[in-house]
């Protein structure tokens, strides 16, 4: 009976364990076994734990903002770049999800990235810049799961990068995507087809000519060529790049010479600079003097906003920097355009994420110490 006892009790127990997954340690191994394949935006395939808490972002630094407004939360990101934590700490996300502060910004320094303290961390996946090969390939020596994502492989549109990101995130994070993907795609449609029908009708002379203040400091002003969001931006809106001339790939520093010469009538300075327009209207950065430009005599230098990231670049913010470039650029045609009441119903429509009138007017007075950069 004995021997009886112990065959039905070792089946029990087998059978449970074939029921409950148990090795031991009250583990499940299938489940830590689950995977998910995913092709990035390089064309590599990719194959992921599919359950991932744990993301380490390194040189697209607008990432950590999409990641907590996808989640509705900041606790899965371990890692990221001391460029995008002066954002979050001087923006909207902090202030949202206080969690992204405990981030990890020591290992990271956009795609310079010290692979033994990274390992220190347990990242599940770590996302970089899919232009940064060479860090990929870094990343994957070192055992990581590393997935490229692109912020110029759709030609610098910022509102179908922003949806191709969401497309990707969605097919990691299935079960965190909720449709999403196609809600962003909806909204970015509606916004860009809103601002076209009021600005594409306007004649030669009516399109305003645009300066982007990229960055800014006491030797160098940079700024937006065709190949950059400046250029994108300007087209969307149905204004004129100030710098069109210049072929070169992203950012391209420019003199005040030439400036003068294109003489533009607003100047949209970014977050990746310090500066406000009060400092064009007072020269108080350098030798510079800007008191010929028309912009700058008829007080036309606004600063972008600042949501979740820098606007100027692409982000969950980007359908809203949108109307907000369309009415500061043509206040007249977007007059009726509330883009306080527009972010409130944009962040809750699109991402189920309730802000707060003054939060959404914070988005576009943005501080200065969001411009100090790490680059």
């Amino acid at each position: 009976m004995k021997k009886t006892f112990g065959l039905i009790l070792a089946v029990t127990m087998l059978f449970g364990c074939v029921l409950t997954g148990c090795n031991g340690n009250g583990t499940n191994p299938v489940d830590s076994e689950e995977t998910i394949t995913i092709t990035d935006h390089n064309g590599d395939t990719v194959t992921l734990p599919a359950n991932i808490e744990r993301i380490a972002v390194c040189d697209i630094l607008p990432m950590p903002s999409v990641l907590s407004i996808f989640f509705d939360s900041a606790d899965k990101i371990v890692a990221m770049s001391p460029g995008s934590m002066s954002a979050a700490e001087n923006g909207l996300l902090s202030e949202l999800y206080p969690e992204i502060l405990n981030a990890d910004t020591s290992a990271i320094n956009g795609s310079d990235v010290n692979t033994e303290e990274l390992m220190k961390l347990d990242p599940q996946v770590v996302i970089y810049n899919a232009s940064s090969v060479q860090l990929g390939d870094t990343l994957k020596k070192a055992g990581f799961n590393a997935v490229a994502m692109s912020v110029n492989k759709w030609e610098y549109n910022a509102v179908e990068t922003l949806n191709r990101w969401i497309d990707l995130l969605s097919q990691i994070f299935p079960d965190a995507a909720n449709g999403r993907a196609e809600l962003v795609r909806k909204y970015s449609e509606e916004s860009m087809a809103l601002v076209r029908e009021r600005t594409e009708k306007l004649s030669v002379e009516e399109r305003e000519k645009v300066f982007f203040l990229y960055q800014y400091s006491e030797d160098s002003i940079v700024t937006s060529g065709q190949k950059f969001f400046g250029q994108w931006w300007a087209d969307a809106i149905g204004a004129v790049n100030a710098a069109e001339e210049l072929t070169e790939d992203n950012s391209v520093k420019v003199t005040l010479e030439q400036i003068y010469s294109w003489n533009p009538e607003v100047i949209l300075m970014t977050n990746f600079t310090t500066a406000f327009p009060d400092d064009l209207y007072n020269n108080t950065i350098g030798s510079y003097d800007w008191s010929g430009i028309m912009a700058v005599q008829n007080k036309k230098a606004y600063k972008m906003p600042l949501g979740m990231y820098r606007s100027y670049t692409p982000g969950v913010d980007t359908p809203i920097t949108l109307l907000w470039l369309a009415k500061t650029v043509y206040p007249d045609y977007f007059a009726d355009i509330d883009i306080t009441a527009k972010t409130v119903e944009y962040y809750e429509t699109v991402f189920g994420v309730k802000l707060t009138t003054n939060q959404a007017e914070s988005i576009f007075s943005p501080v200065s110490a969001a411009g100090k950069t790490v680059f």
